[in-house]
């Protein structure tokens, strides 16, 4: 027992357990400067209203009065700090970021209002993706598919 106990703290303190993302392999590391914004899964953020029947449909847009799934990226992935939505022609899914006072990050969402050199940061309230507001940061990318 005391052996397993020691193997799970070496694991632990190593960084092997708590990494959550891969970088991309024979990818080399760019360092970008970005205008990067908070954002979150609520009606303001993400474009959404509630029907006549309570459920989240899509405010505007091509898919206006559609469902929309709450918390699901464009990728398919619950939303979770981490989540970053970028311009796809610049910076694939699966795409993995850092970014200073955040930490790492995936491209796994896109933005009605993200282009170019632009990257929202997923947080889990509004309030903190306020908090976080607006800045041009510089970020290490190591972009996927390539």
């Amino acid at each position: 027992m005391k052996n397993l106990i020691f193997i799970v703290l070496v694991v632990l303190l190593s960084g092997c357990a708590t990494r959550r993302y891969a970088i991309p392999r024979n990818a080399q590391a760019r360092i970008y400067t970005m205008e990067t914004t908070g954002y979150c899964k609520c009606k303001k953020c993400c474009g959404w209203k509630r029907n006549w029947l309570f459920q989240p449909v899509y405010a505007s847009g091509p898919n206006k009065g559609k469902r929309k799934k709450v918390g699901i990226t464009a990728a398919g992935t619950k939303a979770k700090p981490g989540t970053l939505a970028a311009d796809i022609r610049y910076f694939p899914f699966g795409t993995v970021m850092y970014i200073p006072q955040y930490g790492y990050g995936r491209v796994e969402d896109i933005g009605g209002g993200i282009k170019g050199m632009h990257i929202d940061l997923y947080f889990r309230t509004h309030e903190e993706a306020l908090q976080w507001g607006r800045r041009n940061t510089k970020v290490k990318v190591w972009k996927a598919g390539r």
